[in-house]
């Protein structure tokens, strides 16, 4: 294919989906990352995409959110790594809160196998994941249904999860930096998003590399009330995700990392290259001290959490430099 075509073909996926990784670009023009990224900065420099860590979106699409149709197929073998890996810290008979995303429905998928949980969401997505599900409670929260993500949101939904308090609250986001925490592109998604994290003991992001440093318009969770972030590992070349990591593992963010992107969930994870966040990893249900770091009880490296049953992804061991 010759570069002009490849720019082409690349323009027109960044159009239909507004946001796609270079991964999934340079699978679809059957080329490499390297050239791909090369392709995408002769777009930028003509002002036809914009460039963003690990990827491309339309000019001006710091404000913009796809559709769900579009972002399902957006990072699929990082968010199955992510769910697989988020699955793991989930023990039988909990009782969480799962916000809407394409991220979350395939966590949803893997809960379903785990007796005993209460599952609170506003997602018709996850609920319906978890519809058939032998002994796991799910419990939908009212408001008004916003077709694009296949969410409840509005006063409605953030009323009836007043007085509700779980273990822990797993959510997605349009993007997640170290400045401003995790952020989406809806106000109405934001708000109900911020009432299930008041419901919660510990909040879990899960977010592939391509979210990592990317700003949008409302916050729904600031960096010191994250707990965990739940990622994949960043290409060796995406300085910006791994700068990113370092930040929010500074901050206190408990940093997970799952299986290589690519590799499936049974992949090796490494720590980026030139990167070691200073955070160790802490144990599921543990609180940060006041302090940023987790309590001298609470230590423990991701290869423990990894011998937990049941799990499907190793995880990268970031260890205090």
């Amino acid at each position: 294919m010759f570069a002009a075509e490849r720019r082409q073909l690349i323009l027109e996926m960044v159009r239909a989906n507004g946001a796609v990784s270079l991964r999934e670009l340079a699978r679809v023009v059957q080329t490499s990352e390297v050239t791909v990224r090369r392709d995408v900065r002769a777009l930028e420099a003509e002002g036809l995409l914009d460039r963003r860590h690990g990827g491309a979106v339309l000019p001006g699409g710091f404000t913009r959110e796809s559709g769900f149709p579009q972002k399902s197929h957006l990072a699929t073998a990082e968010k199955t790594a992510i769910a697989d890996l988020a699955a793991s810290l989930v023990e039988e008979g909990e009782a969480v809160v799962v916000g809407a995303g394409t991220t979350t429905q395939e966590l949803a998928r893997r809960l379903a196998r785990i007796p005993g949980l209460t599952v609170v969401t506003n997602s018709l997505l996850v609920a319906q994941a978890l519809a058939h599900a032998n002994r796991v409670e799910v419990v939908m929260t009212g408001g008004t249904l916003r077709g694009s993500n296949y969410a409840l949101v509005g006063s409605g939904a953030e009323q009836s999860l007043q007085g509700l308090r779980v273990s822990r609250a797993f959510l997605s986001g349009s993007g997640l930096t170290a400045e401003r925490g995790l952020s989406t592109s809806n106000m109405l998604s934001a708000s109900v998003d911020r009432a299930l994290v008041q419901a919660a003991a510990e909040v879990v992001v899960l977010a592939d590399h391509t979210k990592l440093g990317t700003d949008t318009m409302f916050q729904t969770v600031p960096t010191d009330v994250i707990t965990r972030l739940v990622t994949d590992d960043p290409p060796a070349h995406d300085d910006r995700a791994a700068t990113e990591l370092q930040a929010l593992a500074d901050q206190g963010v408990q940093i997970t990392v799952a299986g290589a992107a690519g590799s499936g969930s049974g992949g090796d994870a490494a720590a980026p290259p030139g990167h070691r966040p200073r955070r160790d990893t802490a144990l599921p249900g543990q609180r940060r001290t006041h302090g940023g770091g987790p309590g001298p009880q609470a230590l423990r490296s991701a290869g423990a959490l990894a011998e937990q049953p049941g799990e499907r992804a190793r995880v990268a061991d970031l260890r205090r430099r």
